[in-house]
């Protein structure tokens, strides 16, 4: 073996004399079996002279070269140790022990792979679990780089209806395809993905990734939060993704693949705390704070049912101002007065603006 393997030679003392214990348990059983024609084959038993986490530090490939070794060695060796007559029945035995062997070890590194798989899941389901309660700490992000999550790109969460018969394995294959980290549960009637790579380089690219992987949800919509800086602040893209999820209904028209800050009004009347904060401090103060000119311009235009005309008439100037200040107020605002979506939240927000000043305990509720 050591003259055949190189990655053999760099193994440990302790994990060679392993390797050599089952080589000849191996041998001891095949001679045991070959002395008693009527006793069964049984090459399974010969793994269990090393302990079971010697399948973590010699993978299947390299357990099938030593098992080749072993065989070619002994029938190389057995010729010359019984008469001419003989050795055919001597080779049928080693075959039919070998295929036996081969048989063994796919089952017990099949065993240990539904072991590790089982355990995988089940750690994977409480780190996506504690970034959903925003308990995500050191134990959480080395858990998580345990089960390969490797990647110091921007992180979002993806959250989405569960299908019938979900394949979380084949979500995770799409995206580490497509070059992303990916880790997935479910919970709640809802898949849960918390994707992160470099190729996320804004809000357009997660909502691209999310398409990729759209048809691997159930019938309605996927929602995606919004990017953050790495796997400790996911828990801000859960409550994002997941608030919005909880109020998608309310928007049938919506697509099928959105962010949640396109939920924003919905999420704001359903009382999500963050969401109200967003739309006043987002939209309303920084309004309030360039002058009375767009915030005027803004409610007249809402008030006026979105008309230019009605607007410049109501205000006193002409159109061209109107047009000028709407596109100073989209600047401003992320929010387009002529879009009939966004207008709307426009008008929520200003809503919740006024309450807030009036009343600044609402802020806080």
């Amino acid at each position: 073996m050591e003259d055949r393997h190189r990655w053999f030679r760099s193994l440990g003392a302790e994990d060679r004399s392993w390797i050599t214990i089952v080589a000849r348990a191996g041998i001891d059983n095949f001679l045991a079996w070959f002395v008693d024609a009527g006793r069964a084959a049984d090459p399974g038993t010969l793994f269990n002279a090393a302990p079971r986490s010697l399948t973590r530090k010699i993978s299947l490939h390299q357990t099938v070269d030593l098992v080749r070794t072993t065989v070619n060695v002994v029938a190389e060796r057995v010729g010359g140790l019984v008469p001419p007559q003989d050795r055919p029945v001597l080779e049928l035995s080693i075959v039919h022990f070998s295929r036996e062997v081969a048989f063994a070890t796919a089952e017990v590194y099949a065993r240990a792979a539904e072991l590790r798989g089982g355990w995988d899941e089940r750690m994977e389901a409480l780190i996506v679990d504690a970034i959903v309660r925003a308990e995500t700490d050191d134990l959480v992000v080395s858990r998580a780089s345990a089960l390969g999550w490797n990647t110091r790109g921007p992180v979002c969460v993806i959250a989405g209806p569960r299908p019938d018969e979900p394949d979380l394995d084949e979500l995770r294959a799409a995206a580490a395809g497509r070059g992303l980290a990916a880790l997935a549960s479910e919970q709640g009637g809802r898949i849960i993905v918390i994707i992160g790579g470099e190729q996320l380089t804004g809000t357009d690219a997660a909502l691209r990734a999310a398409h990729e992987l759209e048809a691997l949800f159930a019938s309605g919509t996927v929602i995606v939060g919004p990017l953050v800086t790495g796997l400790r602040e996911a828990a801000a893209s859960a409550q994002g993704a997941l608030s919005a999820a909880r109020v998608a209904h309310a928007w049938p028209e919506a697509p099928r693949v959105v962010a949640s800050f396109e939920l924003l009004p919905e999420r704001a009347l359903a009382g999500h705390p963050l969401a109200r904060r967003r739309l006043v401090d987002d939209v309303y103060r920084p309004l309030a704070a360039a002058g009375g000119e767009l915030l005027a311009t803004a409610i007249g235009f809402l008030d006026n049912g979105c008309a230019v005309e009605p607007t410049a008439r109501a205000l006193f100037v002409h159109a061209n101002t109107v047009r000028y200040r709407l596109h100073k107020v989209e600047e401003l605002t992320a929010m387009s007065p002529f879009d009939p979506r966004q207008a709307y939240a426009l008008h929520l927000a200003i809503t919740l603006g006024r309450l807030t000043v009036t009343n600044p305990a609402a802020d806080s509720r």
